[in-house]
């Protein structure tokens, strides 16, 4: 990275305090509401999102109002659906603006998110069955598309859905617009909303150690000299952020074990049929 971050100047400090490869705080949460198959809440600095899954259960062939499907692919017609429903408070922003169900932005994100989720979870066990995940946003500071996907996450893993690995997202953006046209301006991660606004910005989702990209989604005018180094501390992020959520999953095994909810060492048999 172009940055040495041993000597750091005030200068060069972000307008929250954070060096240029600082992520903000995070607080995540996973079975927070007992009646769902699987629930969790995460908080990336100020934006918070709250998830819910519901399945794999039957299909009935009705989908809801402003819901985005995707499945495993064309070839694979008995994998189970994926249906991704994403619910926007009026009070998560300061404007207090409310966003209906069919506004194009939020078509885009659960769209974006089913078809990601799609790539990574192992559908083909569940055939002709529904996957339920519905997102609330609580409130909306930057890297939303990205809380979203990681919230998701969490929320499968407490469902107990197969997944090849976590799908774990985290945005970067160039310390220069397009127009500056400077090659060595420097990139920064987990972007709050102040710096999506003035900056251009993608957002990357990864898996497991070897980085392997599952999305990459930039609407901003970038310098092509400057994608690389956004997407490598993109790629740094993640595999911060993925560590935290796996200490998450990781303590609340722990606790339930404790408190007695599940034996020590107990494993779950599946009996598929090939």
């Amino acid at each position: 990275m172009p940055l040495d971050t041993s000597t750091y100047s005030l200068a060069l400090l972000r307008i929250d305090g954070r060096r240029w490869n600082e992520l903000r705080h995070l607080r995540g949460q996973i079975r927070t509401q007992a009646a769902a198959d699987g629930s969790s809440y995460l908080e990336m600095g100020n934006t918070k999102v709250m998830c819910v899954v519901t399945g794999p259960s039957e299909d009935k062939g009705r989908r809801g109002g402003g819901q985005s499907a995707a499945s495993s692919g064309p070839g694979n017609s008995n994998a189970s659906e994926i249906l991704v429903s994403i619910v926007v408070g009026g009070f998560s922003t300061v404007d207090r603006k409310k966003r209906a169900r069919s506004d194009k932005r939020i078509q885009e994100l659960q769209a974006t998110l089913a078809k990601s989720l799609a790539a990574v979870l192992h559908t083909h066990l569940f055939p002709r069955s529904t996957i339920s995940i519905s997102l609330h946003v609580l409130a909306q500071d930057g890297s939303l598309l990205a809380c979203a996907v990681n919230a998701a996450t969490l929320a499968l893993v407490d469902a107990g859905v197969p997944m090849t690995d976590y799908l774990v997202a985290c945005t970067a953006g160039s310390t220069s617009s397009h127009a500056a046209a400077d090659d060595k301006a420097d990139p920064l991660i987990d972007l709050n909303n102040q710096e999506e606004q003035e900056l251009p910005f993608l957002t990357l989702g990864t898996l497991d150690a070897t980085d392997k990209v599952a999305l990459m989604v930039c609407e901003s005018r970038v310098q092509v000299s400057r994608l690389e180094g956004m997407m490598v501390a993109a790629a740094d992020g993640c595999a911060n952020i993925r560590k935290y959520l796996d200490s998450v999953v990781r303590e609340k095994g722990r606790r339930m074990v404790a408190e007695g909810a599940v034996e020590k060492g107990a494993s779950m048999a599946m009996d598929i049929d090939v």
